[in-house]
Parts: structure tokens; sequence; C-alpha cells
């Protein structure tokens, strides 16, 4: 018994809340929102299998792309700064 007293001192704070929340309406929202969700979700125009495919592709791409870039940018950085140091400090 000693080791199911905290599971039901859990269980009953749980439900004290849950019926709390009933009680108040907030159950009945969280509900009504999740319904109105479903509904939105209804009307969304999905992307085929071609389209997604593509789409991940172009993400990719354009990931490569600003990587490379900002790896350049930052390589042409370093060199004009460690230059720089070099040359004050000679």
């Amino acid at each position: 018994m000693k080791n199911y007293l905290p599971i039901l001192i859990w269980v009953a704070l749980i439900g004290t809340a849950f019926a709390f929340a009933w009680r108040l309406g907030y159950v009945a929202r969280l509900r009504n929102y999740w319904d109105e969700t479903m509904q939105e979700l209804r009307k969304c125009a999905w992307p085929t299998w071609d389209e997604l495919k593509g789409s991940t592709i172009v993400v990719s791409i354009t990931i490569l792309l600003l990587g490379g870039f900002c790896y350049g940018v930052d390589t042409i950085f370093f060199y004009i700064v460690k230059w720089m140091t070099v040359s004050v400090s000679s």
C-alpha cells in the first residue's frame, strides 16, 4: 500500500484539476479549439508527393548555397583580420 500512495495522490490531484477545468469550461473550450483546428486542416491544400520532393530539393540546395556563402565570407574576413593583426604587431 505504501508504494501506491504517491500514485493515488497524483491521481487525486489530476482528477481534481480536471474537474476544476471542466467546471470552469476549459475542457469544452479545448474541445472546441480542437474541432475548429481539424475543420481548418481539412480545408488545406496538401502538396502532392512530387511537389513535396521538388520543394525539399529547392530547400536543400538553398541551404547548401547559403552555407557555402557564409563559409566563404567568414573565411575571407578571417584572413583579412589575421593579415591586419600580423601587420599591426610587426
